[in-house]
């Protein structure tokens, strides 16, 4: 799956769905999409990646207590 980073709007190809899709981890592995080559793998926060349309990630791969606290 590819996600982008914010601040850039690179896209990271992420390596484990599981820890992505999983509300208690907060980094997910993955690689940057940028250049000739393919990069490394490397962790990434997920509060600083996004889908590539600019929407953020699901509340419930992010927020561990998401069915009852209210989001901002």
């Amino acid at each position: 799956m590819l996600l982008a980073e914010h601040s850039t709007g690179h896209l990271v190809e992420i390596l484990d769905l599981g820890a992505l899709f999983n509300p208690f981890e907060s980094r997910v592995t993955g690689c940057l999409h940028f250049g000739e080559e393919a990069q490394d793998p490397e962790p990434y926060e997920k509060e600083k990646l996004m889908f590539p349309s600019g929407e953020a990630l699901p509340r419930c791969w992010v927020d561990a207590d998401y069915r009852t606290s209210r989001g901002a």
